[in-house]
């Protein structure tokens, strides 16, 4: 069985940190950014200024701080490196994926935070809104652009806007919009991708779906069930196409291997009118509880059903590459308030995030691999039991961790940073009982 080849993973790893070095002046900045991205890739339990800095090796977290907010580097430069350093590694012909993630938040500083509905947790909570890119092949998928979403009282507020650092060119944007804008700089920088797919937000946009018709990009967007399309027969709501469907309309296909097998559903699709501004209606339907999904799909040229089944399935990429950037590189672990502190921490965790993912798209380790390269396609998944699966983003995580970071172990400096973190938080704790009771 082969090995992990640690030197070479090294290696990568330096080439990436010498190109994001790149961006920098000053040789202060450029140590610290290389310390912040391994401190996203080590062990620690969070992944702040706090617990980097402690990790570094630093006295105090001012150095990473500043790395956030004062120093002298462009974020969206570093996010073109993000951007070409999964596309590089994850090949041509893949689907671009947009979607939004929250990041609940306590207080009413940070920017862009309201009490709003998250998908995180489910319901409406106090937190922040980001609308994410994410680019996927069957080799992985990997996210390659971000925009944090402002509430209409935030753009409308100049207070809140100056405190947080908010630039005077942003204006309120919805997210769908937000898609757009990402689209365009992914077009500009000529990511190779062959299909658009996004859940309800964006493809119950009447405006966003035209836009893509007018580049002529190919589609698959999931939509409500109450929304209405025009067929032969008039114009109809989705659900009250289905109740008509006869039987042999429907075809069984895999929406992909899961860890637990095959994920097979029924399908059907039906072609719209032609003074239909969409080309077909396709439907999902869980064969044991018979839940329905829909979807409006379009393209230049005709595609086969099993195309289109592909790129509805390959959605759900972006939730992962959301699992993966939370729980292995620390994407929601920040501290910050403001606009350029966000993006900055952000970008980071994307650039740790593109780290890994070339890693796993070039492992050789295996003899199978978790994502098939024809998810629709007929044949089951018959894992061997005897070879190891595909290398894993949190399993390249931690063995990246474990072999490439060696843990402080000086106690004084561990106990210095304890002695540290409560003198801050007696000063913060002081700070608000003196507010409580009104004091000056």
């Amino acid at each position: 069985m082969t090995t992990v080849d640690v030197t070479d993973w090294k290696h990568r790893f330096a080439v990436l940190m010498a190109t994001l070095g790149s961006l920098f002046v000053r040789p202060e900045p450029r140590s610290t950014a290389y310390a912040y991205v391994r401190g996203l890739l080590s062990a620690v339990e969070r992944k702040n200024s706090w617990w980097l800095a402690e990790a570094a090796g630093h006295a105090s977290p001012r150095a990473m701080q500043r790395l956030l907010t004062t120093a002298r580097w462009d974020a969206d430069t570093a996010r073109d490196l993000v951007r070409s350093q999964v596309v590089d590694h994850l090949g041509p012909g893949g689907v671009l994926i947009f979607d939004e993630t929250g990041f609940l938040k306590k207080g009413t500083h940070s920017v862009g935070v309201q009490r709003q509905y998250s998908g995180t947790a489910g319901r409406i909570e106090n937190s922040q809104l980001a609308v994410f890119a994410t680019y996927a092949t069957d080799r992985g998928r990997g996210l390659i652009d971000r925009r944090l979403y402002l509430p209409k009282s935030w753009c409308e507020d100049s207070e809140r806007r100056a405190a947080a650092g908010v630039p005077a060119e942003v204006v309120f944007e919805t997210k769908p919009q937000l898609a757009t804008d990402m689209l365009a700089a992914a077009i500009a920088a000529n990511v190779p991708f062959s299909w658009v797919t996004a859940d309800e937000a964006y493809g119950g946009n009447p405006a966003f779906r035209a836009d893509l018709r007018d580049r002529g990009i190919s589609y698959v967007l999931a939509v409500a069930c109450n929304t209405r399309v025009r067929t032969a027969l008039g114009t109809r709501r989705v659900d009250r196409i289905v109740a008509s469907l006869p039987p042999t309309c429907w075809q069984t296909y895999s929406a992909g291997n899961g860890s637990k097998g095959p994920r097979n559903y029924d399908w059907a699709w039906v072609t719209l009118a032609e003074a239909s501004p969409d080309r077909w209606l396709l439907v999902r339907r869980n064969p044991t509880t018979g839940e329905l999904a829909f979807y409006l799909a379009w393209s230049p040229t005709r595609q086969p059903l099993r195309t289109l089944v592909r790129v509805a399935a390959t959605r759900w990429a972006v939730e992962e590459t959301f699992q993966a950037g939370k729980s292995q590189v620390g994407l929601d672990h920040y501290q910050v308030r403001g606009w350029t502190a966000w993006h900055r921490h952000t970008t980071l965790c994307m650039l740790a995030l593109a780290f890994l993912i070339t890693v796993v798209a070039t492992d050789t380790t295996a003899g199978s691999h978790s994502h098939s390269s024809d998810p629709a396609g007929p044949r089951p998944f018959l894992p061997d039991p005897r070879v190891p699966i595909r290398l894993t983003v949190a399993e390249a995580r931690h063995l990246f961790a474990t072999l490439l970071i060696p843990p402080v172990r000086d106690a004084l400096h561990i106990l210095q940073w304890s002695t540290w973190r409560r003198l801050h938080q007696a000063a913060a704790r002081a700070y608000h009982y003196k507010r409580r009771n009104g004091d000056p």
